[in-house]
């Protein structure tokens, strides 16, 4: 396996083709003092040699920096054309790790261009990200590519081969989800270190508990490597790190879209799906869905969910119709409640505007902030119950959002919220945000829609049978 650790918590950084403009070269500069990196960065670039930029002097080329100053990785924003020559000069700097911004080889037709670049890495033993791809986000040691990214280490792994949507996913996943990131590679064209590797990386990292991939096309030269990655994938599943796949690319115009921005192809579909069900990986088809079933492995114990056994809480008939009958489609059951627990709910629910079973309506009652704590609390204790879910679209007060903790402190089993948006305007705006970090302090995880919740749960249930069916056909 690879050794990365100068590329993930690098000594110091070099930007070659640095500018005063928020993209290229100066957008790298600008994402790593937003996050705080405290080590030194050299900027590089003739046209601004002896100018400063943000507060760092730009020198003219990188053979100006002596040799008591190692660099570890080096970001290289210059027009393609260039690239050899500057990666002979990082070469004999004796930088190990480079990301290659720059667009314009195999995705435009120019493989050429990639193979000499190779050929000058593997001169110099430089292992290279990209070309055509942002690089590398590592909250621990603050190095960032995005301006939003935090320095808070995460359980969540990302290998993107798209840079636009590894910020994307990154940055929602922070700030909406609360499932913050253990490391992020955008890894573009592949030439050199691709997908594989750093799915390696992420099997023995102790940090990484949820892998994440977005994947237009493999890069691989020979079936070898094909089954390597599928054998790769695999270990990781079965280590109890679930890994979930958006694999794009199944549609004509997507093909075409994908071949000109990173220069590979994108496979059929039907490959991908039984690749993904022989190595136990999750399939998904959008940000979202990518984001929101990370959270709920972040924020859930997943071993204790049965796809039989969901408790369903709502305020309001069609509420709890909608939410039935989306775990339903999704393979997912809606058992009857236990009379005890019946019983329990008639000592503190009318017998007007409620419906006592599951799923529970508790209709106006349910306005009321201890009604709907008590209410969480006696479903979590029925032995049909493996999971309460419940939906609150309103009402996103203090008074809820505690009754709720208080009640998900004394729950001994998974608790889930769907908060669907329902208010353009500020008040909502203000009051949901408030609610939803309350409730992700203390491990509840939001869903934005019923859709999203169902699937998330199903695709939870779904991992957990297939480790019990590999662990039983194992014993």
């Amino acid at each position: 396996m690879n050794d990365f650790e100068k590329l993930f918590d690098p000594k110091a950084i070099a930007i070659i083709g640095v500018n005063e403009k928020p993209y290229g070269g100066g957008y790298f500069l600008s994402c790593l003092k937003s996050i705080g990196f405290e080590k030194p960065i050299y900027l590089f670039n003739p046209r601004l040699k002896g100018e400063k930029v943000l507060g760092y002097r730009v020198y003219g080329s990188i053979r100006e920096i002596g040799g008591e100053r190692p660099i570890d990785y080096a970001i290289i924003a210059i027009p393609a054309k260039k690239c050899p020559q500057i990666l002979e000069e990082v070469g004999k700097k004796k930088v190990p790790f480079v990301t290659i911004f720059s667009s314009g080889f195999s995705e435009v037709g120019n493989k050429y261009l990639e193979q000499k670049i190779l050929e000058i890495a593997k001169k110099y033993n430089i292992r290279i990200i990209g070309p055509n791809c942002l690089g590398v986000y590592n909250p621990k040691s603050k190095l960032s590519i995005s301006r939003w990214q935090n320095s808070v280490p995460g359980k969540f792994g990302l290998i993107s081969q798209s840079g636009g949507l590894s910020i994307n996913i990154s940055n929602i996943s922070i700030h909406s989800y609360s499932t913050n990131i253990s490391k992020l590679i955008s890894i573009g064209n592949q030439i050199d270190l691709n997908v594989i590797d750093f799915l390696s990386y992420f099997k023995e990292d102790d940090q990484t508990k949820i892998v994440g991939l977005y994947l237009e096309n493999l890069k691989v030269e020979n079936p070898r490597e094909g089954k390597e990655f599928l054998k790769i994938l695999k270990e990781i599943t079965l280590s109890e790190k679930p890994v979930i796949l958006w694999k794009v690319g199944y549609g004509e115009s997507a093909k075409e879209a994908i071949l000109s921005h990173t220069g590979g192809m994108a496979g059929s579909h039907k490959i991908w799906k039984d690749m993904a069900k022989q190595a136990g990986v999750i399939l998904v088809n959008n940000t979202l869905e990518l984001v929101s079933l990370a959270m709920a492995f972040n924020f859930l114990d997943f071993r204790k969910i049965e796809r039989n056994k969901l408790g369903i809480i709502a305020v309001g008939g069609g509420s709890s119709i909608e939410l039935t009958e989306e775990m339903e489609i999704n393979g997912l059951k809606v058992p009857a409640l236990s009379k005890k627990t019946k019983d329990k709910y008639q000592t503190f629910l009318p017998d007007v505007n409620t419906i006592i079973r599951n799923p529970l309506d508790l209709g106006g009652d349910g306005l009321m902030p201890n009604i709907f704590g008590k209410s969480l609390l006696t479903m979590d204790q029925d032995p049909n119950i493996s999971i309460v879910i419940f939906i609150k679209p309103y009402y996103l007060t203090k008074a809820f959002s505690d009754a709720i903790i208080n009640a998900k402190n004394q729950m001994k089993k998974p608790l889930v919220c769907i908060a669907p948006k329902i208010r353009d305007n500020l008040e909502d705006f203000h009051e949901r945000i408030a609610f939803k970090k309350a409730l992700f302090d203390v491990g509840i995880p939001i869903f934005e829609s019923v859709d999203l919740a169902a699937k998330a749960i199903k695709n939870l249930c779904n991992y957990t049978e297939f480790l019990d069916k590999h662990n039983h056909s194992q014993n």
